[in-house]
């Protein structure tokens, strides 16, 4: 594997426990004292220790590509979230928008 990879698997990674925090504070905004649930604490914990991981990412990829993956890995995680932990549904624009998502990593791929 190209060493110049490794960052953006990490940032793959790194939204990743995003998205498990986002999803652990869903469940902690679902109480009635949110702010004193196991859930938030979880989710500030590997909020907070991703820090150690976007440093990395950031001496090794450019602020601006890294900002357009992690968008995008991000709104895609989420959804996925969404639909299957949720079971919410997407609308046909929704789709399309998660094909364009998609598309747009593998375009900016190719110029990296």
């Amino acid at each position: 594997m190209n060493v110049q990879f490794y960052p953006f698997v990490v940032t793959f990674f790194l939204s990743f426990i995003c998205v498990v925090a986002d999803y652990l504070l869903k469940r902690a905004s679902e109480t009635d004292t949110p702010y004193y649930t196991f859930w938030f604490y979880t989710a500030l914990t590997l909020e907070a220790l991703t820090a150690f991981g976007w440093v990395y990412v950031m001496r090794h990829v450019k602020l601006a590509t890294l900002g357009a993956i992690y968008s995008v890995s991000i709104a895609l995680l989420l959804a996925l979230l969404g639909v299957f932990v949720f079971n919410e549904s997407l609308s046909f624009q929704e789709i399309i928008g998660i094909f364009l998502a998609i598309g747009s990593l593998a375009m900016l791929s190719r110029f990296i």
